[in-house]
């Protein structure tokens, strides 16, 4: 009887001519919500992220979102191969990308202005499909005001996630009527963003060429990916001076920044509870 990794590589000539031949798994770190591998081959290499069949979703959304990033042609992503089903289990198979030690911050950050260059062709905020910020539904419903639709799919979302879960915050509808105040009077283009981009998203391939994975992508106001990148730090100073070089953002992007981050800590707050749940207290204190 074939394995799993067999019928993966034959599913995956079939579907795009891709080979990659007779192959060994050799298994790698692929953070806390997939198991991932690399298949190698005599012709090949692939990477394979696999869970649950009810993850078949999840896979396909990362699927599209590297597909939309890609056609911007601003910064390097893995290429996605295929996403199936086997045996109550789901799969997405990409390209294997080389990690290097290190690379041009500067060089990062004017990729990352000229993926934001890329815009939604009507103006709107959103995305033709909803996808998931980890393992968390992230509703994308194009909407043509950009603090409307921060409120509503970001924060109220969240905040009605985590009141679900036990996780009450006081002010909170307060908070999210602010929130279009808060940001209302900034009218941002409706960039193509990575939409979770920290640290543990990015990198240098093996030339120095920046890359970005992992991606939540929508499109919507550019400072919500640079504010995300200084919540956890990772990213050295060159970056942001390359990509202010780039594409200067606008004034009043300090006092944006921890408003867009409350989505996140929201989110952490949801996934792992914690100190995140305080933090976000305080965020909303604040304002």
């Amino acid at each position: 009887m074939e394995s799993i990794d067999e019928r993966l590589i034959a599913r995956l000539l079939e579907e795009t001519g891709h080979e990659v031949g007779p192959a060994r798994r050799r298994s790698v770190s692929g953070g806390c919500i997939h198991r991932c591998w690399i298949l190698e081959g005599r012709w090949g290499e692939c990477f394979v992220k696999a869970n649950t069949a009810s993850r078949l979703e999840m896979f396909e959304a990362e699927r599209d979102a590297l597909r939309e990033l890609a056609a911007a042609q601003a910064i390097r992503v893995p290429e996605p191969y295929l996403t199936c089903q086997m045996d109550g289990e789901a799969f997405l198979l990409m390209e294997r990308i080389e990690f290097g030690g290190g690379g041009a911050g500067d060089r990062q950050g004017r990729e990352l202005a000229a993926l934001h260059r890329k815009l939604s062709g009507d103006g709107r905020f959103g995305w033709d499909r909803d996808n998931f910020i980890g393992t968390t539904p992230q509703p994308n419903r194009w909407s043509t005001h950009w603090g409307e639709f921060f409120a509503e799919h970001r924060i109220e979302h969240q905040l009605r996630l985590n009141r679900q879960a036990g996780h009450d915050f006081r002010g909170a509808r307060r908070f999210v009527e602010r929130v279009v105040e808060l940001v209302g009077d900034h009218s941002p283009e409706a960039s193509l963003l990575h939409g979770d981009l920290w640290g543990g998203n990015a990198g240098f391939d093996v030339a120095g060429r920046p890359v970005i994975f992992d991606p939540a992508a929508f499109y919507g106001d550019r400072e919500t990916d640079l504010a995300f990148t200084r919540l956890f730090g990772g990213f050295e100073e060159a970056f942001y001076r390359g990509y202010q070089e780039a594409w200067p953002l606008a004034d009043g992007w300090r006092d944006r920044q921890e408003i867009y981050n409350l989505y996140h800590v929201l989110n952490h707050t949801l996934l792992f509870g914690g100190g995140y749940g305080p933090q976000a207290q305080r965020i909303m204190d604040r304002f």
